[in-house]
């Protein structure tokens, strides 16, 4: 089946207010058609950067949310605030989240069913680590992680699996396109099993961790390979438009 690719900038704790706007402005300006893309700055940069991207074809994305609806999160910011900024996909799950700030699978699972509630897209990042790796368990990490998602998803084009291995996050480090191929290939298989194939088959699944200019083609162009969830490589216009490129 085709499949859109859909290549997405996580900027992270990343820009100021000018730069962000610099940014977005650059990357609206040039996307091409035929690949998706958007950007998920940091939170106080929303605003700023929808603007700069009105009119265009980028979708905005948020890196994070709170499940509840509102009340009393002080912090925390709901589904309803994103999409009064227009914000259209939501990241859960990312590694960084689960490894860094100690988000547990039951927290992770309930953002991931608030946003598919919401009939947002949902980006849920999946992945092991080194040392999991290492002891041949990569598969059942990343299991567990598939397991956070709710029984039933009504719209498979709604849902993103973004495969970040957590070894190759920002080492410069980044799983071969055989290693890549055959996770993607395991997740489309257990998305099968839980939804059926039609739904698994419509479903893109992004690779994340250290993709740039010159590893994308390769990346991009295996049988399961959807698109990139892209961190550093997104901080510049330039470097980001090459592997946005890579996917036509």
């Amino acid at each position: 089946m085709s499949r859109i690719k859909f290549i997405a900038g996580n900027w992270k704790m990343n820009t100021n207010k000018a730069s962000a706007i610099e940014l977005a402005k650059a990357v609206a300006k040039a996307a091409p058609a035929g690949v998706e893309v958007g950007m998920a700055p940091p939170f106080v940069y929303l605003d700023a950067v929808g603007a700069a991207i009105a009119g265009s074809s980028v979708l905005l994305g948020a890196q994070d949310v709170y499940f509840e609806k509102n009340g009393a999160f002080t912090g925390e910011i709901s589904i309803e605030m994103l999409k009064d900024l227009g914000v259209k996909f939501i990241l859960t799950g990312h590694s960084e989240r689960r490894h860094v700030l100690h988000e547990c699978p039951a927290l992770v699972g309930k953002k991931a069913a608030a946003v598919l509630a919401a009939g947002l897209t949902l980006v849920h990042c999946v992945g092991e680590k080194l040392e999991e790796r290492d002891a041949g368990k990569t598969l059942a990490v990343v299991q567990a992680h598939l397991d956070e998602l709710p029984a039933t998803v009504v719209d498979p084009l709604k849902l993103v699996i973004a495969y970040e291995p957590v070894w190759a996050i920002g080492t410069g480090r980044n799983a071969t396109d055989a290693q890549a191929q055959e996770v993607h290939a395991f997740i489309r298989q257990a998305l099968t099993k839980k939804y059926g194939k039609d739904f698994a088959d419509r479903v893109r699944i992004q690779y994340g961790g250290s993709m740039k200019p010159d590893n994308a083609k390769g990346l991009l162009g295996q049988a399961d390979v959807d698109g990139g969830l892209i961190g550093g490589a997104a901080l510049k216009a330039e470097s980001f438009l090459a592997i946005v490129n890579a996917g036509k």
